[in-house]
């Protein structure tokens, strides 16, 4: 992790700087993979399923058997905090529903939103080094509280087995259409549909940069996707009353993800930081994804600013996925958060919370995306559809205010739409 002292704005901008990725690289790998499915449907997953995955078995949707047998094979201790973080998200996703509220906008004017599920989503779950059925939750709550009418999951079967923490998220979620299929083939056989895979409307999930060049491949095909994504990142600000072992542990749970992580410390105490380099040492030391860590640390970054509102304004410049406020006044400080994913605060709010159980979201926008992008929340897995509803008195008011904008914008068509209809109100008085 190298320190940076005081930079100044220019110097800033290049410490700040995401990696690169080599689009056009990345675009060249993704694309024949996508367009096989689209053309070959079934058989290209088969022919990338043995590829990628060593499953030779030509069967693509998930056996109610192998779910039911998954199920027995969880860990009671696992399943019992499985099912208390899965009643935590419920609860915080519920919160988020929303009433229908009719708004007078003139007399006699009426106009109101509606909500109403997206009908069909897809959502990707990555399962390699470490396979994520935490995000089947963070997933699979929101779009059941949504009422979407068709939800299927795709994911890796490495062997044709399918990780069983996966399958049990899925069957306590209620999800049953399941699918062994990874990569940009599976974002691509959401995208298009195949002989056995349904399309949908929207694509969820994480992966890796492969997953997110093809979930941006199905946007340019007409399919939503949740937000763009990029390596996971956190970025921690700590005074002096922070301990420097909480930072370390904080910094190397992102830093695990994958090389390409990105972490970043800022304080105002060169102490702390000089502490917690040393700390992060001594805790890769026993750390089974040490390697990746390690790499992902080369790459990272500590900051020493002269204040915390500097260190502030400095976050919301980089806009992280993950924010930590390790402060003393992190209430006060957390009022000038502008640009971040999810914040955490205090001492005892590990990043870690939010990823798993505490109940908010996890799946948030990297890569500087938290500018513009919110996380994935109930309203992702919605759509909002206006409604208006003008009576006869209503019109005669509104009626002359869109004759005159009509007129204006040369739209000849627009204006006789209103003024027949007044006209025959006249008539009629």
């Amino acid at each position: 992790m190298k320190l940076h002292k005081n930079p100044d704005p220019k110097g800033l901008d290049l410490i700040l700087q995401r990696p690169v990725v080599e689009e056009q690289q990345l675009s060249d790998l993704v694309r024949p993979i996508y367009e096989a499915v689209k053309k070959e449907g079934d058989a290209a997953i088969r022919r990338y399923n043995k590829s990628f995955d060593s499953n030779n078995s030509s069967e693509i949707t998930l056996d109610e058997k192998e779910i039911e047998l998954a199920v027995r094979l969880i860990d009671s201790d696992l399943a019992k905090a499985i099912k208390s973080a899965a009643a935590n998200i419920e609860k915080f996703h519920r919160a988020q529903q929303s009433q229908t509220t009719v708004v007078e906008t003139t007399p006699g004017v009426f106009c109101w939103q509606k909500q109403v599920p997206i009908g069909k989503v897809g959502l990707y779950i990555p399962s390699g080094t470490a396979p994520l059925f935490s995000t089947v939750l963070m997933l699979g709550i929101p779009a059941t509280i949504a009422g979407c009418d068709e939800i299927i999951l795709c994911t890796p079967a490495k062997e044709n087995v399918v990780n069983p923490e996966i399958l049990f998220a899925a069957s306590l979620v209620g999800i049953k259409k399941i699918y062994k299929v990874g990569g940009a083939q599976a974002i691509a056989a959401m995208a298009f549909g195949t002989e056995t895979i349904p399309k949908v409307s929207k694509i969820f999930g994480p992966g890796n940069q492969f997953v997110t060049r093809a979930k941006l491949f199905a946007q340019l095909n007409g399919v939503a996707i949740d937000l763009p994504a990029g390596p996971s990142e956190v970025l921690i600000i700590a005074d002096e009353s922070a301990d420097p072992n909480f930072i370390a542990a904080d910094l190397i749970s992102q830093a695990e993800h994958g090389t390409d992580s990105q972490v970043v410390l800022i304080s105002p105490s060169e102490k702390i930081i000089q502490s917690v380099r040393r700390r992060i040492k001594e805790q890769l030391k026993d750390l089974p994804r040490a390697e990746i860590a390690r790499a992902a640390i080369a790459n990272s970054k500590a900051i020493l600013v002269s204040t915390l509102d500097e260190a502030m304004e400095i976050s919301n410049k980089y806009a992280p996925e993950h924010l930590i406020l390790n402060t003393e006044n992190a209430d006060r400080l957390s009022t000038k958060v502008i640009n971040a994913g999810s914040v955490f605060l205090g001492q005892y709010t590990p990043e870690s919370a939010g990823d798993y159980a505490s109940g908010t979201n996890h799946t948030l926008p990297t890569n500087g995306f938290a500018a513009a992008y919110s996380g994935v929340n109930l309203q992702s897995f919605m759509k909002s559809i206006t409604f208006q509803s003008i009576d006869k008195d209503g019109l005669l008011e509104l009626g002359p205010v869109v004759e005159a904008m009509a007129k204006a914008e040369g739209l000849e068509g627009h204006r006789r739409a209103v003024s027949l209809r007044l006209q025959k109100l006249q008539i009629e008085s």
